[in-house]
């Protein structure tokens, strides 16, 4: 590597693009090219860094794979930071295994890293928790390291884990200075605020207040039973049933967990769980079936008792019954935390780290559109959604998250 290519790589390494660019804005040779993809991500020109990368790519022609790895890196970087969640992460992981096979451990490492956040922006914290697992970070550049503790601590964040999360910001932190990258920094005291700002409501006895995230993992840890609205589950210590899929099932679950310990009526059960204002027999026969699953769905946890006037939850044991909920009540919260980074993303990234189809996306973002909760911008495939960040509280456990398999 010339002089004004290894400087432009130290400037890079460093987070200056522009002086990279400056060094290698005219040239055309494939290591230049690469070099000149990188700057362009860094400034946020994500369409014209993902051509320069496979520009390179091209250039550096089938006997050079150790380079073509390096770029196939780089452009899966450019892809997640464009939220482009589609592409298989078998080129990733192909790229990776052929760095390690030649030596170079820092890009190898990089190309775990961008595998890993991959994993959580589909919430799939167990694999990427096993991931990440993989390697000790320690001994990785202060960068990676960096980047690294951030995502332990996100994954202790989507599990309620304050006190880990803190510990794992505390060394990215001291993993950036080290650095010295400004935008990483930054980075990490973003992260440091959702261990400071609201997390959650708690619902117990007819009053409401609100939790931080270590409230919230003390409360996990409690003898209640929780009905958690952010993740659609009910928890009981370890135990965690989850009703994602089932929503009925759910509002039936949370209507009776806010009445706790008085019972709710037919009326309210029909209109909560089924948007019914006026109950007919159809609609008490269907209650009592969804009413009859979740006695199943929580045997061991709580029982389903009919009273005179409605249903009541009743707890196993002496456990008292709160419900855990959002900081705010949306169309979809869920679609609001994951645009809340600030990113543009595509309907087919939301749909894929929502879990649903691109036209069950479509139509919560038409109804947050209208709402003007989100604005969108660009045309069919190029159509991208942002929403306003959302201040005074943290979406971390609105996040989709696999918890029931974790």
């Amino acid at each position: 590597m010339d002089s004004l290519l290894n400087a432009a790589a130290h400037a890079l390494a460093s987070g200056d693009p522009l002086a990279a660019l400056r060094r290698v804005a005219l040239r055309e040779d494939p290591p230049a090219l690469a070099l000149r993809g990188i700057a362009m991500a860094q400034l946020g020109e994500l369409t014209r860094a993902r051509q320069l990368l496979r520009r390179a790519t091209r250039a550096f022609g089938s006997h050079e794979r150790l380079s073509r790895a390096r770029c196939a890196v780089a452009e899966a970087e450019v892809a997640l930071a464009a939220r482009d969640l589609s592409p298989s992460t078998r080129t990733i992981d192909s790229a990776r295994r052929l760095l390690e096979q030649h030596g170079d451990r820092a890009n190898a490492a990089h190309a775990q890293l961008i595998a890993i956040r991959h994993q959580l922006l589909l919430g799939r914290v167990r694999e990427a928790e096993a991931l990440l697992a993989e390697r000790d970070w320690s001994s990785a550049p202060p960068m990676l390291t960096a980047i690294a503790e951030l995502a332990a601590a996100d994954i202790a964040l989507r599990r309620a884990h304050a006190r880990t999360a803190r510990q794992a910001l505390e060394r990215a932190r001291a993993a950036a200075e080290r650095a010295r990258i400004p935008m990483l920094a930054a980075e990490v005291e973003s992260a440091m605020q959702a261990l400071t700002t609201p997390a959650a409501r708690l619902i117990a006895n007819g009053q409401e207040r609100v939790l931080r995230l270590d409230a919230v993992e003390d409360l996990f840890a409690s003898t209640s039973i929780v009905v958690d609205a952010c993740r659609r589950s009910v928890r009981a210590r370890e135990r965690v049933v989850a009703f994602a899929k089932r929503p009925v099932l759910f509002s039936l679950a949370r209507t009776l967990a806010e009445a706790w310990p008085s019972d709710a009526t037919r009326d309210e059960l029909i209109e909560r769980a089924f948007g019914a204002r006026r109950a007919n027999d159809s609609h008490r026969a269907r209650l009592r079936v969804e009413l009859g699953r979740l006695r199943r769905e929580l045997r061991g946890i709580a029982e389903v008792r009919a009273t005179a006037r409605g249903f009541q939850l009743h707890p196993r044991g002496k456990q008292p019954i709160v419900v855990l909920a959002p900081p705010i009540e949306e169309v979809d919260t869920t679609l609001l935390a994951l645009l809340a980074d600030g990113t543009a993303w595509s309907t087919s990234a939301l749909a894929l780290a929502h879990g649903s189809s691109q036209r069950t996306v479509q139509r919560l973002l038409s109804s947050l559109e209208t709402a003007n909760r989100v604005r969108s911008f660009g045309q069919a495939r190029a159509k991208r959604w942002l929403a306003t960040p959302l201040t005074g509280f943290t979406t971390t456990l609105l996040l989709p998250s696999t918890l029931s398999r974790d």
